[in-house]
């Protein structure tokens, strides 16, 4: 696909992500993730608790619960639940992903990813650069 096609793609289904992201319960942060493969979004996720638990993402204190689960995380547990493979797709992210979350996509078979804003800490991104993953950072729009 050409350049500027793909990039108004890109802008689409990052404006997507934006939407999903409010689906969240989180306060401190919402989060949303598409994964699209052949022009398909095969999968979805945002940040909030494991299903089931009450959705609640901050403690008293107002910091994250541990058991919180990232947007990317989720939307690759959905589709590996489902028939479809997350392999050679490209993933759509509202926030760049933590270092936990950045072995989930390399091992998922994820060989794209852009996103929209970018993490305090860069770990995650570092370690997809240098697993060969193409990353695109797309904030105006």
């Amino acid at each position: 696909m050409e350049e500027k096609k793909q990039k108004k793609y890109d802008i689409a289904y990052l404006k997507m992500a934006l939407e999903w992201a409010k689906l969240s319960h989180c306060k401190r942060r919402q989060v949303g993730a598409l994964i699209v493969k052949d022009k398909m979004i095969i999968s979805d996720g945002y940040n909030g608790t494991p299903t089931g638990f009450e959705n609640i993402c901050e403690d008293d204190e107002n910091y994250t619960k541990w058991y919180v689960l990232h947007a990317e995380a989720n939307a690759i547990m959905k589709v590996s639940a489902s028939t479809q493979s997350s392999k050679g797709a490209t993933l759509y992210i509202t926030l760049s992903p933590c270092k936990e979350c950045s072995k989930l996509i390399f091992q998922s078979g994820i060989n794209r990813l852009v996103y929209h804003t970018e993490y305090k800490d860069r770990s995650g991104l570092d370690f997809l650069i240098k697993s060969g993953i193409e990353i695109s950072h797309i904030q105006n729009f």
